[in-house]
């Protein structure tokens, strides 16, 4: 990349179709705009139909290019499927941000969960099939077409459970380190072909999955308590990164977690 170009143009994203996962709310939807309004086509996936639909109208409303999607990441097969359906409508995927997730049920905050050893094997499945295998399903569906096209970007949303480690979320946590240690390995076997992959890993953020612990005053102030920016993030704080990293300013990035939480990390 040579010459002088302005902050607009290296994040132009115009002639180029991302894929979100988990995008019918939350930080999925926030960044399913902001690709859309950079210039992205965007497919907007989602396990519930209703949901992905809502995100692909607005943003067809607001003037950009969506197409709705629905798929269980967690089966090989409805994600192929879900490729071919995307790049019959919008075309390949340049842009793929695994963001689908689940660390279980949410509570108020305050009942104990259950300790590992406790649990059994058959437990562990939704948090190993979502947030390690739906990674690996999702890469692995798009990353040979983005070999032969000489480009893609592929950006992956662990958890600072991923990177720290959470003792009350022990099976979440491995699965999402699992999810860093695939990127990292992905990253270095698609370089030479012109592929950035990434991660971000992200603190307590004000999501719909989160609003019923949230709504405890008690708990909200001990969520909050650790982050010297004295707030929960919100979903754009994440989607503004995720952005960045699929536009051309982020085209010699690659390999790496980025923490996205208020400062978390200095006080572990």
């Amino acid at each position: 990349m040579t010459g002088t170009l302005t902050v607009a143009e290296l994040m132009d994203l115009s002639g180029r179709v991302a894929l979100v996962t988990g995008a019918g709310q939350g930080i999925g939807a926030t960044t399913a705009h902001l690709l859309a309004a950079q210039g992205a086509d965007v497919a907007v996936n989602d396990y519930f139909a209703d949901r992905a639909t809502a995100v692909a109208t607005s943003i067809a409303t607001a003037g950009g290019r969506a197409h709705a999607v629905q798929a269980d990441i967690c089966d090989y097969t409805s994600v192929t499927t879900m490729i071919a359906e995307v790049e019959r409508e919008l075309g390949p995927v340049d842009i793929l941000v695994n963001n689908a997730g689940n660390a279980g049920a949410v509570t108020d905050g305050l009942a104990p969960q259950p300790e590992f050893w406790d649990q059994e094997p058959a437990e562990w499945q939704p948090w190993i099939a979502v947030n390690y295998l739906g990674v690996m399903h999702t890469t692995h569906a798009v990353l040979g077409g983005m070999v032969k096209r000489h480009r893609g970007r592929v950006i992956t949303i662990i958890s600072d459970a991923g990177r720290i480690g959470e003792p009350g979320l022990i099976v979440y946590s491995g699965a999402k380190a699992g999810a860093a240690g695939f990127i990292r390995a992905v990253a270095k076997a698609v370089g030479p072909h012109g592929i950035t992959a990434n991660c971000i890993a992200l603190g307590a953020t004000r999501t719909p999955a989160v609003a019923p612990m949230l709504e405890n005053e008690a708990v909200r102030k001990k969520v909050v308590r650790p982050y010297p920016l004295g707030r929960l993030g919100e979903p754009v704080d994440a989607a503004a990164l995720i952005t960045f990293l699929a536009s051309d300013a982020a085209s010699w990035i690659t390999a790496q977690t980025y923490p996205v939480n208020g400062g978390y990390s200095v006080s572990m």
